[in-house]
């Protein structure tokens, strides 16, 4: 399945999933996710929220995006995060950090404010449900609890709708989406048994990576037998604030969650072959070919074989028996080697033949003109700029062929010389129109960026750099400039600084061709009451996670710290603000409520503004 078909499919089976009648189960469309994850990790469709659709509801702007969560299925994968968390830790000079593990429900997220409940929508806006408590659904703890899910209660279902529903989901969405209420709904309503149930309130394991890696069954059972929600597996999430600020997020996911899944099912079977691709920047990576074994309902040929070094290590060559598995990836994964054979690594590039060098576990060509490395920069560009169609693997192709090997070369092509190229004279218009349309309709100056494919630059980083440099001075941003600017490291800041001035002149080709670039706004600088101000946040914040009230406050002039000294002048209390208040009172700092910092944000921004 190629790209265009797996966004297309997707976004079908997200369609259906979101008005609450899903076509496959949850397994199935991960694993899809992450089939299109491994042929176009850079691909628009994976760095934003799948939308829902309630048409006829009224929108409503989230105060700060509501993400989805990064998934593991593996322990393998678990261990990964925790890693990531421990080393995050050293340099916050936080150890141990501690880990929450909570259940994760499978129903609708929204999030409420007291006054308003809103679906998450497409992460930026959702739609206004607030209906659903006059119908009959029960706020767990209370309204305005901030995130949380519309959830049927697993019992009632089992007991009375699983005969005429595929899921409890189907029901809650209806209830959220439809004019009027079938007889199931109105009766599930009465009993009780529709619920938002905000996260605040679930069940939680705090503890160290360690003991989560440890006895992370045992915790999970645990916790299953204490709710009575569908659940989709189960969070964790790092609780030390300065932690989750190094760490960061993307586009898409905070890094310091995840989301822990089913783990998938395992064959035995034996590599017949080993396929080696060449991919954008020149890794050239194994695809295993084995004896057709079936797995989750589907007849598996094809296994990923990570990098040339793990296959070296492993023993993966022809006629070895491996274990593979099946969880989250459409080409699965090979889990445990039981009898290694020799593998012969190739030498040279697969498709230009020239000599390969090792580059850590991977062999990679650097050869500046493969045509499989150009091919693969061109397909990552109309991926990512997700403006111009028509450009599909075999039309790239044609154009390498031909020598047209770089963006630049291609946006200068003609409909004429598209038929001189052999396209009939239909594909050539469309390839044409294709061209100027993205360009002279205009593309957010960030994803033009991560078009271009520079090293430490994708679609987040991108538009997190220009958020806080404008394009003007994009090609005067120093290494040091650069590393002010979180997440970005000293290593990454020296790769983006040396991969914007090679493209400096690319860039410069392509604006003078005609593209028109719309630029990222920069963060508000109006005259702030918290210009100058010292501020520590603390406990539980209702409008959103509190790095996305820290980074608002250093945007109006702030100085945000994570102690409470003499020095500081708010401290902005959310729920269970811990000892940080306690220190505060004692030295005497103003202590702000979440609502009395907004309105102090609010009155001076519209006095600002004239409103």
């Amino acid at each position: 399945m190629n790209v265009d078909t797996l966004v297309q499919r997707l976004t079908e089976l997200n369609r259906a999933y979101r008005h609450g009648t899903p076509l496959v189960p949850d397994e199935v469309y991960d694993a899809l996710v992450e089939e299109l994850r491994r042929q176009a990790p850079d691909h628009p469709f994976l760095h934003r929220v799948e939308p829902e659709d309630f048409r006829g509801r009224r929108l409503v702007r989230h105060p700060q995006p509501m993400l989805s969560t990064e998934k593991a299925y593996t322990p393998g994968e678990v261990a990964r995060f925790v890693e990531r968390v421990e080393r995050a830790g050293e340099e916050a000079g936080v150890h141990p950090v501690r880990l929450r593990l909570t259940p994760k429900l499978d129903g609708l997220a929204g999030r409420d404010d007291g006054e308003v409940l809103a679906t998450r929508g497409d992460g930026e806006m959702g739609s206004d449900i607030t209906h659903v408590f006059a119908r009959g659904v029960i706020p767990v703890g209370g309204r305005g609890l901030g995130l949380g899910e519309l959830v049927l209660r697993q019992s009632y279902f089992a007991k009375h709708l699983a005969a005429y529903f595929e899921h409890p989901r189907n029901l809650v969405v209806g209830i959220a989406s439809a004019d009027e209420l079938n007889e199931h709904a109105q009766k599930a309503l009465a009993a009780g048994a529709v619920l938002f149930v905000p996260y605040v309130t679930l069940p939680a394991w705090e503890g160290s990576g360690a003991e989560l890696l440890e006895r992370l069954d045992a915790i999970r059972q645990d916790l299953a037998r204490q709710v009575d929600y569908p659940l989709d597996g189960f969070v964790a999430e790092v609780t030390d604030e300065g932690v989750r600020r190094i760490l960061g997020a993307t586009s898409h996911h905070y890094r310091w969650q995840l989301a822990i899944k089913r783990k998938g099912d395992t064959a035995i079977t034996s590599v017949e072959a080993i396929v080696w691709q060449v991919g954008r920047t020149g890794k050239v990576t194994p695809v295993l070919q084995v004896a057709p074994v079936s797995l989750s309902g589907a007849t598996i040929r094809r296994v990923s074989g990570h990098n040339a070094g793990f296959v070296r290590k492993a023993g993966l060559g022809p006629g070895a028996r491996v274990v593979i598995i099946r969880s989250g990836e459409v080409i699965p994964k090979v889990e445990e080697v039981i009898e290694p054979a020799p593998v012969l690594l190739p030498t040279t590039c697969p498709s230009c033949h020239s000599p390969l060098a090792w580059e850590n576990d991977f062999l990679v060509c650097e050869a500046p003109h493969c045509p499989a490395k150009q091919a693969e920069a061109l397909s990552h560009w109309f991926r990512t700029i997700d403006s111009a169609h028509w450009f599909g693997p075999k039309t790239i192709a044609r154009l390498v062929e031909a020598g047209y090997d770089r963006v630049e070369a291609v946006y200068r092509l003609t409909e004429a010389d598209f038929r001189a190229l052999g396209f009939g004279p239909v594909q050539a218009a469309n390839l044409a129109q294709a061209l100027r349309s993205s360009a002279s309709g205009g593309v957010e100056d960030w994803r033009f960026l991560a078009a271009l494919g520079i090293e430490g630059l994708g679609i987040a980083e991108s538009r997190r750099l220009l958020t806080h440099v404008p394009w003007e001075r994009l090609f005067a941003i120093t290494e040091e400039e650069l590393q002010n600017i979180p997440g970005f490291g000293p290593v990454t800041a020296a790769a983006v600084v040396a991969g914007i001035s090679r493209n400096r002149d690319r860039i410069r080709q392509m604006l003078d061709a005609g593209f028109v670039l719309r630029h990222t706004p920069p963060p508000a600088h109006q005259p702030s009451a918290l210009a100058g101000k010292r501020i520590v946040f603390t406990g539980t914040m209702e409008s959103g996670p509190r790095k996305a009230l820290e980074d608002e406050a250093r945007a109006l002039g702030a100085q945000v710290g994570s102690a409470v000294s003499r020095s500081t002048d708010y401290l902005v209390v959310g729920r269970d603000p811990g000892s940080k208040l306690a220190k505060a009172q004692e030295l005497g700092v103003t202590i702000l409520t979440e609502t009395q910092y907004r309105r102090l944000v609010e009155e001076r921004h519209a006095a600002t503004h004239g409103r």
